[in-house]
C-alpha cells in the first residue's frame, strides 16, 4: 500500500475510534443524578418541582454537557445551577449527560 491508500484507510477508520466523551458511565450518571439533580428536576428527569425548571430526560448529551460546563465557568448564569455545577468533575458532567440523554423524554416539537 502506498501512503495515499494508508491515509484513506485511516480516515475511513476514524469514526470507529472511541473518544473519551463516548466513554461516559450511565450508571454513575444515574447515581450522581439521584444525589444532585433529582430534587429539582425529578427522579425521572421529566418531573421538575417547578414548571420553570427544564426537563432533562431525552435531551442531547452534547447539549447537557455544554450547559453544565457553561454553568461551571459562569458563561451561563443561574445561582442554583452555578453552585451545583461547580462541584462536578468533568467525568460527572459526562456521566450525567449520558444518563439523561439515555432516558425517554417528554419534550415535543409542534409545527
Amino acid at each position: 500500500m502506498n501512503l495515499r491508500s494508508l491515509t484513506y484507510v485511516a480516515l475511513l477508520a476514524l469514526p470507529m475510534v472511541p473518544f473519551a466523551a463516548s466513554a461516559a458511565d450511565v450508571a454513575a450518571g444515574q447515581a450522581k443524578a439521584e444525589q444532585v439533580c433529582a430534587a429539582c428536576h425529578g427522579k425521572d428527569g421529566n418531573t421538575p418541582i417547578d414548571p420553570s425548571y427544564p426537563k432533562l430526560a431525552g435531551q442531547h448529551r452534547d447539549f447537557l454537557e455544554r450547559a453544565l460546563l457553561d454553568y461551571q465557568n459562569e458563561t451561563r448564569k443561574n445561582a442554583i445551577m452555578g453552585a451545583q455545577a461547580k462541584g462536578l468533575s468533568k467525568a460527572d458532567i459526562q456521566n450525567l449527560a449520558a444518563y439523561y440523554a439515555s432516558l425517554p423524554g417528554q419534550l415535543t416539537s409542534r409545527r
